[in-house]
């Protein structure tokens, strides 16, 4: 017989399973029938005959399954008898089974969870075709993705690596559908950018290069379709119709498809716009300027064939030649290649360094989970070592034992691992819908895939082989006549078995866990308590940008001096001045200072990049922030006067030598102008919680006029006035789109990656606690319960309570005290990376080594409460009456 022919009837011998079982019965009864007849006609009765036949015989169970074993089909049988009995056996013990499937819910959740955002962030390719070989080129010496619009032209017409190079940024524009003006969010993109993307429109068409014939040439915009539902309520029509944007005519040439957001993943816009209308978006043109570095990004395809490493080379041939034809204006140009969708590595390397951390401490918390699971096990293998005795007393295989044991637990990390993704899959969604800024289309694109799915059930599965496989020693060792004979092969001695390093590892999970969160919350609430060079609580911000409004030129710095003067009478108000940009506000890009005597105005001469704030008078006092020496800016420093600054105490530093020199000083701008001091601020944070003090100047909004307008009110009342401020604004200028928020508010951008730092170490370092919680009781509880005899004698002979907690109880805490200790020192270590993330976290802070001492004391005393009263409670004439 063939190996196709065995195969064939092992398979046709599985589906007739009750036939083979009637002909194997009815062949075991004539086999007992036949010798029976032989015993009865050497004259015993009939009824002795049959059992002595069948004894002769032996067990018939036995034999029927080595008969089904040789036809074949008997491994899935005995999988679900497998199956069925673990399931009664589950049943039996509905305590032990809810923990358990409760303990593995939250550690493969948490996996689940983070593996999601990883997933999204970062493992799941652009949503556009061959997102494989789609780079960016970013600047190698700082992360920048930015480059000027003539050093993009040159890359983008010159290299020979890529089939195309296209260009984007991000900007703001007023958008008038024929109502109220409203802010609307904009990718200025060159016009190959489609092409590149090998994309096509959900309805209409796209702008191309053949569309641009230079400055303001190319009025058309392109609608996302979330835009396009949302306002336009899916309307067909509204391809060419004529919109406003910053009070310039364009017209709607076609809505983009469904699943294109653009390339940065966490951020949604409204409108595409060609590139060669910046100045209308904008309200100033860097087409023309080398110097100026305005486009966000850069990338393209390479073509077929070609590596990283000669596109980079190709990039690098081409900035050296710029840098040597336009040495004060074209910049230092080597680059490297990025992929796109966390702006590069200057926003994905924090972001992939912090996922990565998190999938670590998920991690840590499912071998956790494994270690209670497994210590749990071990002990319930112990209270069933008299069944287990039995059965192999019965003739049953040791391994067919540990097959009945491996079930159990993969059915409860079966079952364990559904409850955890349905709540992954749950908090994903969640978070896909999530806009933690209101005021910016940004949303966490974290819906659930099927590698999600896939991950939770291998998790499940391995884990369930993981904690099943910890009785294996027991099982193998087990001599069932001892056994059945002193009724336990549990054993509770002095020896470190392998139940204490399964908890003690548990327990150094935990305490990683736990200092790790406690770090981040002391770090979030010093940063929340330190100085930050401003005082950002009762202060009310008007965001708006005059160019929306159609000001350009000289009625820019008018209409900012008109907009303050009428919020000035308001009710209440103390302050109002005018900004730019507040300070950790947005992503700064510093300028480029000189000391006066510099006459080489190139960057490598430069003292430093300096923060720049364009302010109008009353900044400071608005702002709370301390002048420490000269005067502020006034109304008379205008473009008629002398160009001045007040500076910060770093750049006075840097540049002067002190503060007490800079006071009339001067410096230079890259353009060569030259700006005296006049006045000395104290330092303040800038541009990121945790940047280390930096040059910033503070500079007369009418000397270098921003269409920019932050509008900042200081009252007692700051968050009551926003509807007065916004109908006195609005009779200024109804066009005007407005975006009012108080200045805590406004923060919480600055303060988003710390909060999900925090709560997200918070959340796990949790269910670090309660896996600690359950595994130190488990312990405890089992080590009572095996010694409650030797504890009855201790007490019956006078035993103080001391004593015998320390007989019933001193195991678990020794390993909570060496875990927690060996936890604490790597926790430590893990916060290091956290004071990058987290401002002024620092793990030798005395309250946060003080906090996780507490609460790992904490944790043993409440998991070990309960066994602590079983043990004192034992009755010793009772138990002895019992043995």
């Amino acid at each position: 017989m063939s190996m196709f022919d065995s195969l064939r009837a092992r398979l046709a011998n599985i589906f007739r399973r009750p036939e083979m079982n009637a002909e194997m019965d009815e062949e075991l009864r004539s086999h007992v029938e036949l010798r029976a007849d032989d015993l009865q006609g050497s004259g015993m009765t009939r009824a002795e005959a049959e059992r002595r036949a069948r004894i002769e015989f032996g067990g018939t169970e036995r034999f029927k399954e080595e008969c089904r074993e040789e036809a074949g089909g008997s491994f899935v049988e005995t999988v679900m008898q497998d199956v069925r009995f673990a399931a009664r056996v589950l049943r039996q013990s509905p305590g032990f089974t809810l923990v358990a499937v409760l303990t593995l819910a939250l550690a493969i959740g948490a996996n689940a969870v983070v593996f999601g955002v990883l997933n999204a962030l970062i493992l799941r390719p652009l949503n556009v075709p061959q997102a494989e070989n789609l780079y960016q080129a970013e600047h190698a010496k700082d992360d920048s993705a930015n480059q000027s619009y003539l050093n993009y032209v040159d890359l983008r017409d010159r290299n020979r690596s890529f089939d195309g190079l296209a260009a984007y940024t991000v900007s703001a524009a007023g958008l008038d559908t024929g109502g109220e003006a409203a802010r609307a969010w904009v990718v200025l993109s060159s016009g190959n950018y489609f092409d590149v993307l090998r994309i096509q429109p959900e309805l209409g068409r796209f702008f191309h290069p053949a569309d641009e014939h230079g400055p303001n040439s190319a009025p058309y915009v392109v609608l996302s379709h979330a835009y396009w539902k949302n306002h336009f309520q899916g309307d067909p029509g509204v391809v060419g119709r004529v919109v406003q944007l910053n009070k310039h005519p364009f017209t709607i040439i076609g809505v983009a498809a469904e699943d294109f957001h653009g390339l940065i993943l966490f951020f949604s816009p409204d409108l595409f716009v060609p590139m060669v209308n910046e100045e209308q978006i904008e309200g100033e043109s860097f087409l023309n300027s080398r110097g100026k570095r305005w486009v966000f990004d850069v990338i393209g395809h390479l073509k077929p064939g070609v590596t990283q490493a000669q596109a980079i080379a190709d990039l690098n041939a081409i900035g050296a030649d710029l840098e040597k034809n336009y040495p004060e204006t074209a910049g230092q140009l080597s680059f490297r290649l990025a992929r796109p969708g966390l702006y590069g590595d200057f926003l994905g390397r924090p972001v992939k360094a912090f996922v990565a951390g998190l999938m670590l401490l998920s991690a840590l918390i499912l071998i956790a989970a494994c270690a209670n699971l497994g210590s749990l096990f071990a002990a319930r293998a112990a209270d069933r070592s008299r069944e287990v005795a039995v059965r192999i007393a019965l003739g049953a295989t040791r391994g067919r034992i540990l097959r009945q044991l491996l079930t159990e637990a993969v059915l409860i990390s079966l079952i364990g691992g559904g409850a955890g993704l349905w709540g992954s899959v749950v908090i994903l969604r969640a978070l896909s819908t999530w806009q933690p800024l209101p005021r910016f289309p940004i949303q966490v694109p974290v819906t659930p895939d099927g590698s999600v799915y896939i991950v939770a059930l291998v998790l499940a599965v391995a884990s369930g082989i993981l904690f099943g496989l910890v009785p294996l020693r027991q099982v193998h060792t087990t001599d069932a006549y001892q056994v059945i004979k002193s009724g336990t092969m549990g054993k509770v001695g002095r020896r470190l078995s392998g139940r204490d390093l399964l908890l003690g590892s548990q327990i150094a999970i935990c305490a990683v866990l736990v200092t790790a969160s406690m770090v981040a919350v002391r770090g979030l609430m010093r940063s929340l308590e330190s100085n930050l060079g401003f005082e950002p609580h009762n202060t009310l911000l008007v965001d708006t940008d005059l160019t929306m409004a159609g000001y350009s030129g000289d009625k820019v710095p008018e209409m900012q001096k008109r907009m303050i003067e009428a919020l000035q009478p308001l009710p209440g108000v103390q302050s109002v001045a005018s900004v730019d940009w507040p300070p950790l506000t947005q992503d700064w890009q510093p300028t480029f200072v000189f000391k006066d005597e510099t006459t080489d105005l190139r960057p490598v001469n430069a003292v430093g990049q300096a923060y720049a704030f364009k302010i109008s008078p009353d900044y400071l006092q608005a702002a709370q922030t301390v002048l420490l020496a000269g005067r502020t800016i006034t109304w008379h420093d205008d473009k008629n006067a002398p160009l001045v600054a007040v500076i910060n105490q770093e750049f006075a530093r840097r540049i002067f030598g002190s503060p007490a020199n800079a006071l009339g000083g001067y410096f230079k701008m890259r353009d060569g102008e030259r700006i005296q001091v006049i006045g000395i601020a104290e330092n303040g944070k800038y541009a990121s919680l945790t940047e280390d003090p930096k040059m910033a100047m503070f500079l007369p909004l009418m000397q270098s006029p921003r269409s920019q307008t932050w509008l900042m009110i200081r009252s007692n009342n700051a968050s009551g006035l926003a509807g007065d401020v916004r109908d006195t604004l609005r009779k200024l200028d109804a066009g005007l789109p407005l975006s009012i928020e108080t200045w805590d508010q406004e923060l919480d951008g600055a303060m988003f990656a710390p909060r999900v730092a925090t709560i997200a170490l918070g959340v796990l370092g949790m269910m670090g606690v309660m896996l600690s919680v359950s595994g130190i009781f488990g312990m405890a509880a089992y080590s009572v319960s095996k010694r409650l005899r030797e504890l009855g004698i201790r007490i019956a002979l006078g035993a103080k309570q001391r004593d015998v907690l320390r007989a019933a109880l001193g195991r678990p805490f020794k390993l909570l005290m060496f875990g927690s200790v060996a936890g604490l020192m790597l926790g430590v270590l893990a916060g290091r990376v956290l004071a990058y993330i987290v401002y002024q976290a620092s793990p030798r802070d005395p309250l946060v080594l003080g906090g996780v001492v507490l609460a790992m004391l904490s944790i043993g005393l409440i998991a070990t409460w309960i066994p602590a009263q079983r043990a004192l409670s034992v009755d010793p004439l009772k138990l002895l009456r019992e043995e």
